[in-house]
């Protein structure tokens, strides 16, 4: 264990060790973890990271779902110790990469305001928030990108700048769905909004036919107003289970009632709780260290309708126990507000996400997720395990790639952050 510029790093056999080389979802054995407290400090971790000449990998809170936040023989920035949360002034708070949604939502409770994440308070902040972020609250307030309003960032060459719509825009066009391909985002400002209190149901169906099911479901989500999110998680099997998250953003309880009864009198459920909870109670938080503990990969894609043909796709997939899990979160609504060029996440159209997730990989995995791939209009970065570069186009359509390869040549001509489908694959 040392220190550069009291820069902690923490190596093989030090104490804390155990507690820094993995994610939630991957194992691994890095070399070094690089530990920075603040931007100037991630700086020196970068220099340094840039000059052992071996792979290395970016963290904010740890969970790496997509699991390219640890490795094995390199080096982590881990920035955990980032986590602070500010109240700036009215609905606007400062954030730093490092820390976890959780905590976030419990910060910004006490201050009345509410902030879209994803459906877990152990994701970290920098990962979602330079991905996308396609959250609970994501039909009433957009993207977690789009409440982003600045940024601060370490770039290739180890300066730290500050971007807006009206400071270095390129770069700030592209922190928002493209961020690791163009520097380590430290320090996010967002405007959140002012719906502390939701209205969440629990729903439970015992299915019988997950086709049928899937074409039922789909219409209502479209339908319904757009304080509605909706995430849908289905087990494998010839029958499967499957449990939702429907929340609606707001506190009028009657207004609630009303937007959350097309999803009670769905066919096949067995169990529906909804109750007005403070937000900080929906998304799943344990606040626990990520040691592996859940071996996962996934595949994604991106789609406009659940029609009968990617319905039947999905409950073949199932049935055949093909994957362990599907998943099927809810956009649109202010998500699709959003001009599609506004953004370097160009996916303004789509209304679902449907990600398959298995316990390893496998070719089983991949060949019966074909059929859905088959069907996709572009991917989520973050829920794709397996990153091929033929699936670049999918996470960029082309005017996007075209304009970020060139953000790219611009600000990282060495090609330093190749972690997340890299923009300069041609």
């Amino acid at each position: 264990m040392g220190t550069t510029d009291e820069l902690h790093i923490i190596t093989p056999g030090d104490p804390g060790y155990e507690d820094v080389r993995h994610v939630y979802s991957a194992t691994g054995s890095p070399g070094r973890v690089l530990l920075p407290v603040d931007a100037d400090q991630t700086a020196r971790a970068l220099e340094i990271a840039v000059g052992q000449g071996d792979p290395f990998a970016i963290r904010s809170g740890g969970h790496g779902i997509s699991s390219i936040a640890t490795n094995d023989g390199g080096t982590v920035i881990d920035l955990r110790h980032l986590n602070h949360v500010e109240h700036v002034g009215d609905a606007t708070v400062a954030v730093g990469a490092g820390g976890r949604w959780g905590a976030v939502a419990r910060n910004l409770y006490g201050w009345g305001l509410a902030l879209t994440s994803g459906d877990s308070g152990d994701v970290g902040v920098g990962g979602l928030a330079t991905t996308g972020g396609i959250g609970l609250l994501g039909r009433a307030q957009g993207l977690t990108i789009d409440r982003i309003r600045a940024a601060e960032i370490v770039t290739a060459d180890g300066r730290i700048m500050r971007v807006s719509h009206d400071e270095h825009p390129d770069l700030f066009w592209a922190i928002r769905g493209a961020g690791a391909n163009v520097g380590i985002v430290t320090r996010f400002e967002f405007e959140a909004a002012t719906t502390p209190t939701v209205a969440r149901a629990a729903l439970a169906f015992d299915i019988s036919d997950v086709a049928t099911f899937l074409t039922e479901w789909g219409p209502r989500v479209e339908a319904a107003p757009r304080e509605i999110s909706a995430f849908l998680y289905i087990g494998a099997g010839a029958r499967p289970f499957a449990q939702a998250t429907v929340v609606y953003a707001g506190d009028d309880a009657a207004a609630a009632t009303r937007a959350l009864t097309p999803f009670t009198e769905l066919p096949d459920i067995v169990g529906a709780r909804a109750e007005l909870v403070p937000y900080p109670a929906v998304p799943l938080t344990s606040d626990a260290l990520h040691v592996g503990q859940q071996p996962a990969v996934m595949h994604t894609a991106l789609v406009e309708h659940l029609d009968d043909d990617l319905a039947a796709d999905i409950g073949e997939l199932l049935a055949s126990y093909g994957a362990q899990m599907i998943q099927i979160r809810s956009a649109g609504g202010a998500i699709n507000d959003v001009p599609a060029d506004a953004t370097a996440y160009a996916h303004r159209h789509q209304n679902f996400s449907v990600t398959a997730v298995a316990d390893h990989s496998s070719q089983a995995f991949d060949d019966a997720w074909e059929p859905i791939r088959a069907r996709r209009d572009g991917i989520y970065l973050s829920f794709e395990s397996n990153h091929r570069p033929e699936d670049i186009a999918a996470a960029f359509p082309a005017p996007t790639l075209a304009r970020l390869r060139t953000i790219k040549h611009e600000w990282d001509p060495d090609g330093v952050f190749t972690q997340n489908f890299d923009a300069t694959v041609r």
